[in-house]
């Protein structure tokens, strides 16, 4: 277990599809930034109320001139993480912002690679059964 604290940043990404002659307008929350934070869960928690109050999402960036603020509603939750809805023009998008301890983390690891017998003897046999999903331990 490590003491390392994140400030993390998620933005609501909206997609809308035509469906049947209707729209759907899909939300998804999409993960923008991971920011390493020195220092503890205090110091995070100022990080995270900064980033409330003055991150600006890429939807809206992109499409303001030099000097634009977008109209900003920031709410706290119980928890202590950050939803915030920003407005300019006549656009409109959600940011959610979290502190975070980093509980746990692997590095990637990558099988060997197959021979040429293991290759052949897979085409001939088929694909091997698929591991057993995860199961709470009782």
């Amino acid at each position: 277990m490590t003491d390392e604290w994140y400030v993390l940043i998620e933005e609501d990404t909206r997609v809308t599809e035509r469906v049947e002659g209707g729209e759907l307008k899909l939300h998804r929350w999409t993960l923008v930034g991971t920011h390493h934070i020195e220092g503890d869960a205090a110091r995070a928690a100022a990080v995270a109320e900064d980033a409330a109050l003055h991150y600006v999402p890429q939807v809206l960036a992109r499409h303001a001139r030099p000097g634009d603020e977008p109209a900003r509603h920031a709410f706290v939750t119980p928890d202590g993480a950050w939803v915030v809805l920003l407005r300019q023009r006549h656009r409109e998008c959600h940011i959610r912002v979290t502190t975070a301890r980093l509980m746990h983390a692997r590095e990637e690891k990558e099988a060997p690679p197959k021979t040429l017998k293991e290759k052949f003897r897979s085409a001939w046999d088929g694909p091997s059964a698929p591991e057993k999903p995860w199961t709470p331990a009782v």
